[in-house]
Formats: C-alpha cells, sequence, structure tokens
C-alpha cells in the first residue's frame, strides 16, 4: 500500500468533489470513506489508475450520503452528474484547495485550521499545538468551521494573507514535526509565487528556503536536535540560502515590509554569518523590533529576548524576558539559557529541567533535558 501516493492525491479528488457540487463536509466524508477502502482492497488488488479508481468510489460514497439526506441534493442531479471511471487529469489541484478553504464566510483563523485539517493533512493536536489552544477547543473551531462552509458555494476564494498563513503553518509542522510537510509546501508556495505578484508571497519563499537550507545541520547522527550555534555550517545547502537572499532582496527594495519578509530577513542574518560568534545581533535586534511592530506577537518579544541577550549581554536579555508572560511556550527554556550565560547555573539547570516538561516533542524535550543534566553534574563537581 502506497501511503505516499494516497496522500498526494487527496487533495485533487477532494478538488474533483467540490466541484462537481458536492459541499466541503460531505465531500471530505466522502474521501476518507474512500481511502478507508482503498486501504481494505488495493493490497489485494491495486488499481491501474489510482487517482480514477478514488475519484469514482469518493463521488460514489457521496452519493450514498446525499440519498440519506434528500434535501441537501437532488437524487437525480447527482447520478447525471457521477464521473465515468477511467484516467482523469494530471492536473495539480492543491494550490487552488488551499485558496477555496480560505473562504469567505470563514474568520481567518478558523480557515486556516480547516485547511490544516482537511489539505495539509495535519491532525487536530498538531493544529491545536501550533495555535497555542487546547486539542478540544480545536476540535470545536474545525467542526464550526466544516458546518459554516457545508451549505456556500466555493465560487469566492479566500485572501493570500489566508493561504500564506496556512502554507506557513504547514512547512514549520514539516520543519520542526512529526510529517515531512516542508517540502510540499515550498512547492505550493513556489506555485503562487509564479501565479502573483506579491511581496509577501516572496518573502515566505524566501524563509522557507533559508530555514529548510539549515535542515541537514539540525540534528545530529543519534537523531539528537543541534541548536543554531553549534550546528555544522558546511551542511547547509548554500544554493538555497543563495536563492532565498535573492528572493528577499528584490521583495525588500518594493517597500512593503510585511512579517514574512522581516522573518526572512532576521533568517538571512544568520545564514550570512560565517560562524555563530560572527552573527550580526544588533541587525537582528532591529527586525525583531520591525517584527514586534507588525504582529505585535509575545512568541516573537520571546525571541527578541535571546537576540537582546547575544547583542547585549544575557543582563539585558533576562530583562527584556521579564516583561513577558512566563506561561509563554518556551520561556523557561530562554530563561535557563539567559541564566546560563550569566553564570547562575542552578537557576539554570532548574528551568531547563522545567523546560524539558513543557516541550513540544520529544527531540526538543530529550535536548533539555541533557542541558539540565549537564549543569547539574557541574555543579557536583
Amino acid at each position: 500500500m502506497d501511503e505516499v501516493l494516497l496522500r498526494s492525491l487527496t487533495p485533487t479528488v477532494l478538488t474533483i468533489l467540490v466541484r462537481r457540487g458536492a459541499d466541503f463536509a460531505a465531500a471530505e466524508d466522502a474521501v476518507q470513506d474512500a481511502l478507508i477502502e482503498a486501504f481494505r482492497v488495493w493490497p489485494a488488488d491495486p488499481p491501474r489508475d489510482a487517482k480514477g479508481w478514488l475519484v469514482t468510489v469518493a463521488w460514489r460514497k457521496f452519493l450514498d450520503q446525499a440519498r440519506a439526506d434528500s434535501a441537501r441534493r437532488r437524487r437525480e442531479d447527482l447520478v447525471e452528474e457521477e464521473p465515468a471511471p477511467g484516467p482523469t487529469s494530471d492536473v495539480d489541484d492543491t494550490l487552488q484547495l488551499y485558496f477555496l478553504c480560505a473562504h469567505p464566510s470563514l474568520t481567518p483563523s478558523s480557515a486556516v485550521a480547516l485547511t490544516l485539517r482537511a489539505v495539509g493533512g495535519l491532525t487536530t493536536r498538531q493544529i491545536a499545538q501550533a495555535y497555542l489552544v487546547p486539542e478540544a477547543t480545536m476540535a470545536q473551531r474545525i467542526s464550526r468551521a466544516k458546518r459554516t462552509v457545508s451549505d456556500v458555494r466555493f465560487d469566492q476564494p479566500g485572501d493570500v494573507a489566508t493561504v500564506l498563513r496556512v502554507l506557513y503553518l504547514v512547512f514549520n509542522e514539516g520543519y520542526s514535526g512529526d510529517l515531512d510537510l516542508a517540502a510540499e509546501a515550498i512547492r505550493l508556495t513556489r506555485q503562487l509565487a509564479a501565479a502573483i505578484d506579491h511581496p509577501e508571497v516572496s518573502g515566505l519563499l524566501a524563509l522557507m528556503l533559508l530555514h529548510h537550507a539549515r535542515r541537514a545541520g539540525r540534528t545530529a547522527p543519534d537523531g539528537g536536535l543541534v541548536p543554531l550555534a553549534e550546528q555544522d555550517r558546511g551542511r547547509w545547502d548554500t544554493r538555497l540560502i543563495a536563492e532565498g537572499v535573492q528572493i528577499l532582496q528584490a521583495a525588500l527594495a518594493r517597500d512593503r515590509l510585511g512579517e514574512f519578509q522581516a522573518q526572512a530577513a532576521i533568517a538571512a542574518l544568520h545564514a550570512d554569518a560565517p560562524t555563530a560568534e560572527e552573527t550580526d545581533w544588533v541587525q537582528i535586534v532591529e527586525w525583531y523590533d520591525e517584527l514586534a511592530r507588525l504582529t505585535g506577537s509575545p512568541v516573537v518579544r520571546l525571541n527578541r529576548a535571546v537576540a537582546v541577550g547575544e547583542a547585549d549581554g544575557p543582563r539585558a536579555g533576562l530583562a527584556a524576558l521579564a516583561a513577558l508572560d512566563d506561561s509563554l511556550p518556551r520561556y523557561a527554556a530562554v530563561a535557563a539559557y539567559l541564566h546560563e550565560r550569566d553564570g547562575d547555573p542552578e537557576t539554570a539547570a532548574r528551568l531547563y529541567a522545567e523546560a524539558a516538561r513543557k516541550a513540544p516533542n520529544l527531540a526538543e524535550r530529550d535536548y533539555l533535558t541533557r542541558q539540565a543534566a549537564r549543569l547539574n553534574v557541574g555543579r557536583r563537581r
């Protein structure tokens, strides 16, 4: 069973059903039913045309659902529109489906959550973690979004800003989470950049490329997390870095600064430094100031505290950190790092242990646990 193939076909099959008149929630259910049927049937009897098989079975599943709810669809119209089995086109509809999910009838946050779940393939738990809300809250938000779009026609696609937010979150999950979605997010953002002339689309593409260029250096041979300062910069992809910087420079030249361009500028400064010690932290603080102005995000101010600590010393970083809510994700990890640099290993060890307990993934938890253990061993010597 080729799970990767099934995953790649899901957005196209879902788009075909929506185009043929299925409301989004019912179409999604039908596609999921078809995928279950594929897992049951394909190992013993694989189809010659996987996409055509999925379209046919999903449409029949939708017809079954529609017949059980005749008030939604007229049975005769649906039967006449049933697609014939056989080869289907190879057009990639994934990006279009992103826009369809970002429907004007939804709030931006609901549109993002719905798209991540229906198209991006993320679980409700992963989306909740990205939004820093309880899983139950996110489940309710996604359910409400499905109900909202269940009776609307998808002839008013959403705006670019919402689609960019979705692509960014999908990339982040692929970059740091359990699913490898980063390359797919880059592919779709390239498509979007080729289709429309928008500086923030270019900013997002540059940001993705600059982060992706460092991916090989982020993990040790044993799978452990390697922080930026300790990464082997010889493993970074200089081709991607050069492309990202070129795209960013062209976007910044248009003097329409947005948050993705500001983030890409920070990533470019990290990528441009030959060593961690040569990083231009003063410029990075300035870009974080711009980013905080654009977004008002407390997470941005948390990252800024780290940059201030590098540019002006750990005491300055701790002063910037003190103005923030200590319940922020990774607050304890930042505080631990700054306290260690300030010569307080006891406090740093305690905070590293606290941060490990709150870590969002196994790699980060293991790294923070090792940091706490390292300091505790050093204090006992």
